[in-house]
């Protein structure tokens, strides 16, 4: 057996490759798991773009599914050979925040987003789990990993986008970007009993799935001032926006078409557009106006990993009209690139291991 294994490394600032390397173990409580299926996001761009610090040679991906192989002393949820889904985010389920139930934040603000960041992330033939039980969650029999692995990060983080929005049943949302992670938040909000979904997307092909996944309006930005037409759609503002892109102008649509006492829920990833956000007084009442504003990153954990799992194994949600594009590991660098560059209408490529 090969003691090697393939993978996609950050090479320096703007740089990519893939590599060799050798296969990890599994620690005391650790686990090792073969990778099956993975998905490439976003956020590992921006990190490539120069957004977070991690030294040259530190291995991408934190959204991939596999089989369990190896486990360390101590672990009892998972055995050699079963199927496993795990969040991007690993907790160690035992600090005060994990204990309080803000698993993104374990040790610190983003502590719990170890791959990549804190350690080598999943875009590899072979990774390693931290603190197995609490992080494994098995694959249910009978779903596909193509579709297991958007729990992984997608729908985690879309989702708490529409549950920390506080959509009231039959109230109104507007959801801005239509990317993956403001797709299924827009797949949430359906959950949540919206009775108007309202996005915000300029790409004809996400605006037809933003449709598909249960937009009754979608608005396209180049249209005129956005906050005004959601102001006008919902007689002075929505009971919840989300904030799903990372971007100034956004984020300012978003404040401003909050109705009063309603949420603006944040989960898109800030950082391209400078170093600080700026809060216009007059979208905020000048400090007054009951807007709540709420920031999260995707929970992780074995619960939340079999809740998500439950939906798309119920038929509760399909985000797979996401997966715009299937390619092997040894194609993981055109696929990067493609996400880099927006290229042919990509908004999720599936890679195959």
């Amino acid at each position: 057996m090969a003691d090697t294994m393939k993978a996609l490394a950050f090479l320096g600032t703007g740089k990519v490759g893939l590599v060799e390397r050798p296969i990890p173990t599994a620690g005391p409580g650790d686990a090792v798991v073969r990778t099956t299926k993975a998905l490439i996001c976003t956020s590992d761009v921006h990190t490539v773009a120069g957004l977070l610090p991690v030294p040259e040679g530190r291995l991408l991906g934190h959204e991939s599914v596999g089989v369990v192989h190896e486990i360390g002393e101590g672990v009892t949820s998972v055995q050699v050979g079963d199927r496993v889904a795990v969040n991007a985010v690993t907790p160690d389920g035992t600090c005060d925040n994990c204990q309080a139930g803000y698993t993104s934040q374990c040790g610190g603000p983003l502590g719990g987003y170890r791959f990549t960041v804190q350690k080598d992330g999943n875009m590899a033939e072979y990774f390693h789990v931290n603190d197995a039980d609490y992080n494994l969650a098995p694959i249910p029999e009978g779903l596909a990993d193509e579709v297991a692995v958007y729990a992984c990060d997608m729908l985690s983080t879309g989702l708490i986008g529409s549950e920390n929005a506080n959509i009231p049943i039959g109230g109104s949302v507007a959801i801005f970007a239509q990317g993956a992670v403001g797709l299924s938040a827009t797949l949430g909000a359906k959950l949540r009993g919206a009775g108007l979904v309202i996005t915000v997307e300029g790409l004809a092909n996400r605006q037809a799935v933003s449709r598909q996944f249960g937009a009754d309006v979608v608005i396209d930005p180049a249209s005129g001032n956005v906050a005004e037409q959601i102001m006008e759609m919902t007689n002075g503002g929505a009971d919840s926006t989300v904030e799903a892109l990372g971007n100034q102008a956004t984020f300012e649509g978003a404040l401003y078409a909050t109705r009063p006492g309603g949420t603006l829920s944040n989960v898109g990833y800030h950082g391209e557009s400078g170093p600080t956000v700026v809060m216009p007084l007059d979208a905020w009442g000048l400090g007054m106006a009951g807007k709540k504003i709420v920031t999260d990153l995707c929970p992780g954990g074995r619960l939340r990993m079999e809740r998500l799992m439950r939906l798309l194994s119920n038929g509760k949600i399909d985000p797979t009209p996401m997966t715009t594009h299937q390619m092997g590991i040894d194609e993981v660098e055109e696929a990067f690139d493609m996400m880099t560059h927006k290229r042919d209408g990509i908004i999720k490529p599936l890679i195959t291991f």
